[in-house]
């Protein structure tokens, strides 16, 4: 039974294929690793084409390029697990096998992406009026032009402040009480000290100073000479360049890495090796939609103001650290979509596929939330060809399983009589698949049970046949009815 279930086996290793081109590299290294089956005793059970697994032998021989058919064994005391494999040393030498062992300690993560330089919202001034007039003697002309704290930007002629002087100077001329009048020209937006100026002046001012509240440079400019403006307009924005945001972009995964307060480092492209040093300042709540990433903000002195908004740069985050978990090298883990996997070294040049749960990533290495133990050795290079290896080893154990259970019980199946030996009562057959034996389309032999009858029987013809296991590895046919579109 089990011989024909590692026949039924055959198609699936075209699958593994094309990952096992190099898995044996030279004809000695075959013969090693079938002299060493041989002389451990193990069941071979067929012979494999060093590059095409779909090519076997029953028997010893050799490619086209004369290098020897690599003998596939049993595994001796393996062969009670599913998915374990023996490989020799030449071979898991040729085949670069590493190895390492899972870990328990604090994994250190770092998170790199890009980002780009914005002005510090909270420096920016914008300048509105609180009345409506006339621009006159505008003293900043373009855009990005720097200006100082107190510094004229313009002047304003405006009838209402106009009035409002002509009130305040009358007060104080019949000697009343004049805080009215000025607190009516500061709120409309005239500076204490020009109040000072037109009451020692004793007359009003046509045009009134407008000055800039705080130094930096014009981030937006709205208005022209003459124009009229109101006290919805935003003239001008001027902006502090002399502490700069950062904002970077990450992505879902590495959110929960970050904290408000870790340490930033940022490298500009045109400023290689030299890296600024702040800190995050805000991790923004929202995801955006098109991107699928969360904004962080950070901030940083700018000296000299070399981080200029509109910049790009490469953003380096250092978040605490992940304390006492279970890790291994991400390289050792295979992932598949639907599963993550690793290959267990055993010892003894034996290794098994097992399942894990992976966690959060740390530069090179990944946390283990379920599936592996603090000490256990796992293959770091070679496991894709071992794994194709231990699927192999778990479908043939799971086909054996399948056989076995069927053993001794009749099944019917239908295929094409090709030949009937009388004399020895062997048929020979081309059945369809039999799932309930777990085995493809192929042609064999049968035996004929005692009391079938083969009058009536010939070549190439479409039938249904009943069959069992007579003894192990002996399968007889008992029974045969022609089919209908027989001819």
């Amino acid at each position: 039974m089990k011989t024909l279930a590692v026949i039924a086996l055959l198609g699936m290793g075209a699958a593994a294929g094309a990952a096992a081109m190099n898995y044996w590299q030279d004809s000695s290294t075959h013969g090693i690793a079938a002299a060493e089956a041989s002389s451990e005793g193990r069941e071979i059970l067929y012979y494999r084409h060093p590059h095409n697994p779909s090519v076997t032998s029953p028997e010893p021989r050799q490619d086209e390029m004369g290098m020897d058919f690599i003998a596939i064994y049993a595994g001796g005391a393996d062969a009670a697990t599913p998915g374990t494999v023996s490989i020799s040393p030449a071979v898991q030498q040729n085949m670069n096998v590493r190895i390492g062992s899972v870990a328990r300690g604090d994994l250190v993560r770092q998170v790199e992406t890009v980002g780009f330089v914005d002005y510090d919202e909270s420096s920016l001034s914008h300048v509105h009026l609180r009345t409506q007039g006339w621009i006159e003697e505008l003293s900043v002309r373009t855009r990005g032009e720097r200006v100082e704290a107190g510094q004229l930007l313009f002047r304003l002629y405006s009838p209402e402040l106009l009035n409002a002087q002509e009130e305040l100077l009358h007060i104080v001329r019949r000697g009343g009480n004049a805080a009215p009048a000025r607190e009516r020209l500061r709120a409309l937006g005239v500076g204490a000290a020009e109040i000072t100026e037109i009451e020692q002046a004793g007359v009003p001012r046509r045009l009134v100073s407008v000055r800039a509240d705080q130094g930096g440079v014009v981030e937006a400019l709205n208005v022209r000479e003459g124009m009229f403006v109101t006290p919805g307009t935003e003239v001008m924005t001027i902006a502090d360049l002399s502490r700069v945001w950062v904002i970077a972009d990450l992505f879902e995964y590495q959110v929960d890495a970050v904290s408000r307060g870790d340490v930033a480092q940022v490298q500009l492209p045109f400023r290689p090796g030299e890296r600024l040093t702040g800190r995050v300042d805000y991790i923004y709540p929202s995801l955006s939609s098109p991107t699928r990433t969360v904004q962080v903000r950070l901030a940083f002195d700018n000296p000299g103001e070399r981080l200029k908004p509109g910049m790009y740069a490469d953003v380096y985050l250092a978040p605490r650290p992940l304390q006492g978990v279970l890790y291994l090298p991400a390289e050792a883990v295979i992932r598949t979509g639907r599963q993550d996997r690793v290959i267990l070294a055993l010892g003894e040049g034996r290794f098994q596929a097992r399942e894990v749960q992976v966690g959060r990533r740390a530069n090179g290495d990944l946390e283990i939330i379920e599936g592996l133990k603090e000490g256990e050795r796992v293959v770091l290079s070679g496991h894709f060809l071992l794994d194709s290896e231990a699927a192999a080893s778990a479908e043939l154990a799971r086909m054996n399983e399948a056989a076995e259970e069927g053993a001794g019980e009749e099944v019917w199946a239908d295929g094409r009589l090709l030949a009937i030996d009388a004399e020895s009562r062997q048929l020979h057959v081309d059945h369809a698949p039999i799932p309930q034996l777990g085995w493809p389309a192929m042609a064999m032999d049968f035996a004929a049970a005692d009391d079938l009858e083969l009058d009536g029987l010939h070549d190439d013809m479409a039938m249904r046949f009943r069959m069992r296991e007579r003894e192990e590895f002996v399968y007889e046919i008992t029974a045969i009815e022609p089919l209908a579109h027989d001819h």
